[in-house]
């Protein structure tokens, strides 16, 4: 009997080593690929902030304005361009590419629902959950 798709994936996301989280390397990653945007400290004030047509939100906020949950879909799909925003002439993120990568790392949704991303995605958005602001 052939396993189904969905033990397949079950599998692989409990298999997906949890170290791939870095929240270092996910802070280093948005300072190279975000800051100039969403700022140093990701409260939507980088340099480049005034320059485009809809200014980079605060994501130390998004918890905040999301009922105090971190809303990690729609985050992942904001930085993957499956949920694009175009701010500047181009869908965010300009670095879209250099985060898609292997889908390798397992991140579990609100719903329990695995979403598989790139091992730098993963860190990049464990970095931004720890610098959600709690009030």
């Amino acid at each position: 009997m052939r396993p189904s798709f969905a033990c397949l994936a079950a599998l692989a996301l409990a298999t997906t080593s949890v170290s791939a989280q870095d929240v270092d390397q996910g802070r280093s990653l948005f300072q190279t690929h975000c800051a100039t945007c969403h700022g140093a400290d990701a409260a939507g004030n980088g340099p480049l902030a005034g320059a485009l047509v809809l200014q980079p939100p605060d994501l130390t906020r998004l918890a905040l304005s999301n009922d105090g949950i971190f809303p990690l879909e729609r985050v992942l799909k904001r930085i993957d361009g499956t949920d694009p925003l175009v701010s500047h002439g181009s869908p965010m993120p300009v670095f879209g590419p250099y985060f898609e990568g292997v889908a390798n790392t397992g991140m579990k949704l609100p719903s329990g629902q695995p979403m598989m991303v790139s091992e730098p995605m993963a860190d990049l958005v464990v970095y931004l959950q720890s610098v959600q602001n709690a009030e």
